[in-house]
């Protein structure tokens, strides 16, 4: 029976589903991060959990060669990049793997990984940046991430996988909230101004978007701190002020304020331009985007007359780029926000043959079996938690010819795949495209196709 505090050595038996490294003591298994598989190590148990032990870890004893140089001054602290103590084949490896044994494990479908693919240069990719603030015990302002289950901000001065020039205008906020005296927002006290700062960058634009998220209606020195920022950093092309005094974890608010510039910005993505403003989503990784969405569309096989439907259509990127190979394009999507800013791109770039309807899209596809519509093709692609029963099976009442599943995690994914079948429609292919490199996610594609009976 392992006890908290023992220090046990051994070798690491495998990897679990976010890289944590799995030593056995007996029949107690404990969880270690930041390892390789078979590696040897010496770790102290320090918490129990719920399916065994978390282990420290204090050393390894003997290192895989597939253990990478490790350039990052918070990677012990910081539970972003849970994986860049790997080399880069070591990492698709992993990653490769765990989608072949989810599909292995659910022998009911007879799924098949038909491969991965990765980031040619995994580095400097994230297109958008959430920054908290805090004082530390020294009394100074440090901007950084969240330490991993708590709510102490690490402070950074770069990141690996940041836009160089947004990190310096990170560091820039931290000088101008000193010689300005605005401070960071303290979630015991809920006093203070400044909550998190959000940053927006076009990877083919180089347009930045500084969203500063603030405690209060009343910006002190607002002018004078936006006039220094942009003076500091005139790549800027819009700052906006968000307004979320609630007490929530949820880091934007409702109300908004164009401090300046336009209130968002563009990017170029397979071709077409996109408005992105604060609320919008946007794929994190622009590169592994544009693989993404063409190999969707390639299992597709389209023939030009298809009357597609994407739920869950964001800004409509993906919507629109089907649109190039199709009849007709209907975009559903519940946020405001997103089906504005999706209507003015389909304007931009002249893209007449898709339009957006703000709805819920398993509501919308009810409505649309009901009265007897059937569509050729349906794009999905639900948030971390996947799809649910009733969107399913508004779905298959829509009767389309496909549907193509695109997923942020591929084991809620398996999980609607079965249900899927059950109703009469199943995929034979999973393919995993990288959008994440250095952290254990992975997007997966499944084509969905009508079972003969």
């Amino acid at each position: 029976m392992v006890k908290i505090k023992q220090i046990i050595e051994g070798k690491i038996a495998s990897l679990d589903e976010v890289g944590n490294g799995i030593l056995y003591s007996g029949k107690d298994r404990i969880f270690v991060r930041h390892v390789i598989l078979n590696e040897v190590v010496r770790v102290r148990v320090v918490k129990k959990l719920q399916k065994g032990y978390a282990g420290e870890l204090l050393e390894i004893i003997k290192p895989s060669e597939n253990r990478g140089k490790v350039n990052c001054g918070i990677y012990d602290r910081c539970g972003s990049c849970q994986l860049l103590h790997m080399k880069e084949q070591a990492q698709h490896t992993y990653k490769l793997e765990y989608l072949q044994n989810l599909c292995k494990q659910a022998k009911e479908l007879s799924l098949k990984c038909e491969g991965l693919l990765s980031m040619e240069d995994p580095y400097h990719y994230r297109n958008k940046m959430i920054i908290g603030f805090q004082r530390d015990k020294r009394k100074k302002i440090r901007a950084g991430f969240y330490e991993e289950f708590s709510h102490t901000i690490i402070p950074y001065q770069n990141c690996l996988l940041h836009p160089k020039e947004c990190d310096e205008i990170v560091q820039t906020i931290v000088k101008l909230m000193e010689q300005m005296r605005i401070e960071p927002y303290d979630e015991d006290s809920r006093r203070g101004l400044l909550r998190h700062v959000i940053l927006r960058y076009g990877e083919v634009s180089k347009q930045i978007m500084v969203v500063l998220v603030v405690n209060s209606v009343q910006f002190p020195a607002r002018r004078n701190f936006v006039n220094a920022l942009v003076k500091a950093h005139p790549q800027i092309t819009t700052i906006v002020q968000n307004i979320n005094t609630r007490k929530t974890s949820i880091v934007l608010g409702n109300e908004e304020r164009v401090l300046y510039g336009k209130g968002y910005i563009e990017d170029t993505l397979c071709g077409l331009t996109f408005r992105i403003s604060a609320k919008s989503f946007y794929q994190i990784n622009h590169a592994q985007t544009e693989v993404l969405y063409k190999k969707a569309i390639e299992k597709l096989q389209l023939k030009g007359n298809e009357k597609i439907l994407d739920a869950y259509c964001g800004i409509g990127t993906i919507g629109m780029y089907a649109a190039g190979f199709v009849k007709e394009v209907m975009g559903v999507e519940i946020n405001k926000d997103s089906i504005k800013d999706a209507k003015d791109n389909a304007y931009r770039n002249h893209v007449k043959n898709i339009r957006f309807i703000c709805d819920d899209a398993g509501s919308f596809m009810q409505k649309m079996a009901q009265q007897k519509e059937k569509l050729d093709v349906v794009i999905m692609d639900p948030p971390r938690s996947g799809s649910d029963e009733c969107f399913i099976r508004s779905a298959v009442g829509v009767k389309p010819k496909k549907i193509l599943y695109i997923s942020c995690n591929p084991q809620t994914q398996i999980r609607d795949l079965k249900l899927f079948k059950k109703l009469g429609y199943e995929g034979k292919e999973v393919l995993g495209v990288d959008l994440f490199p250095h952290t254990f996610h992975v997007e997966s594609v499944v084509l969905l196709t009508k079972i003969r009976n």
